[in-house]
């Protein structure tokens, strides 16, 4: 009978032990409410004792925690409509503070990152949100971060992940950039043609200070027409020879053109006197004077 007795002692014994023993794992830190008060010390990793029917045992996961923050439709300073969406990192440093000030401090960390990212939409650009961005997602942390600590959270790191365009905005951007490439593109070859005139007009120049370099240069571009294998030679025909001959029948033109009435007033000029009119021949033919005396 006594050896019942103590047997159910140490089994009701070892049963309140047992219950009384909680395991705090490696990346948690347990808080220990006491009829309701949270004891100071935080219990680290390992086997945690608690007094039964008394005590109370709460994990905190210490874990850095990544939390997506759903996609913000916002309207941006230059009037463009977009959709934002983000990640933020973030990790519990104080358990205490976590666990007594804030009822659920990944929802408020939520949507504390949903406000603060709308907000940053509506004072960026477009431009910002789209080549700018460490810029914005320093403000974005510190906007977060401040409500953050007094809920003993810490705020590692904010990205912003994707900005999702209009299809029109982004027909309007791919066309701004083909004109831009389009731009460069013109730009270089013009300026290549300045570097080429350059240095033709040094050739130029050399050519004509030594006219010898200019029927080398014909030689070689009629050997290299005649390494085609074809039956037709192309031979280039000097500009000079056709300004010289244009000058001179321009000349000969203007020649014939002054000397045609000098010949015309010779000939006038040595020609015969024209033959009197037929009534004054019969008249001095018959001696007949106005004034009726014979001569």
């Amino acid at each position: 009978m006594v050896l019942e007795i103590i047997s159910g002692v140490l089994a009701a014994g070892a049963v309140g032990l047992a219950s009384s023993m909680r395991v705090v794992r490696q990346f948690e830190r347990g808080l220990v409410f006491r009829f309701g008060r949270v004891r100071p010390k935080v219990r680290e990793a390992g086997l945690v004792a608690l007094v039964p029917f008394a005590d109370r045992l709460q994990r905190v996961n210490m874990q850095v925690i990544t939390l997506p923050v759903p996609a913000q439709d916002g309207i941006t300073r230059d009037n463009v409509t977009v959709r934002v969406d983000a990640v933020v990192y973030f990790r519990v440093v104080d358990p205490v503070t976590a666990a007594v000030n804030v009822q659920d401090y990944r929802f408020a960390v939520g949507q504390v990152a949903q406000t603060s990212l709308r907000s940053i939409i509506g004072k960026s650009d477009l431009d910002d949100l789209l080549s700018n961005r460490e810029r914005l997602n320093e403000g974005l942390e510190l906007m977060i971060d401040s409500p953050a600590l007094g809920w003993g959270v810490q705020i590692d790191r904010v990205e912003i992940k994707d900005v999702a365009l209009p299809e029109t905005m982004k027909r309007s951007m791919s066309r701004q950039a083909e004109a831009e490439r389009e731009r460069r593109a013109r730009v270089i070859s013009a300026d290549g043609e300045l570097q080429a005139s350059h240095k033709l007009a040094q050739a130029a120049a050399t050519m004509a200070d030594t006219p010898a370099a200019l029927q080398l240069r014909l030689l070689e571009t009629v050997v290299q027409v005649a390494s085609e294998k074809n039956s037709t030679l192309v031979l280039p025909f000097p500009v000079e020879l056709l300004r010289f001959l244009d000058h001179h029948t321009r000349a000969g033109e203007a020649g014939y053109s002054v000397a045609q009435p000098e010949r015309v007033s010779d000939d006038i000029r040595h020609s015969p006197p024209a033959d009197p009119p037929a009534d004054a021949e019969t008249s001095e033919r018959n001696g007949v004077v106005e004034d009726g005396r014979v001569g």
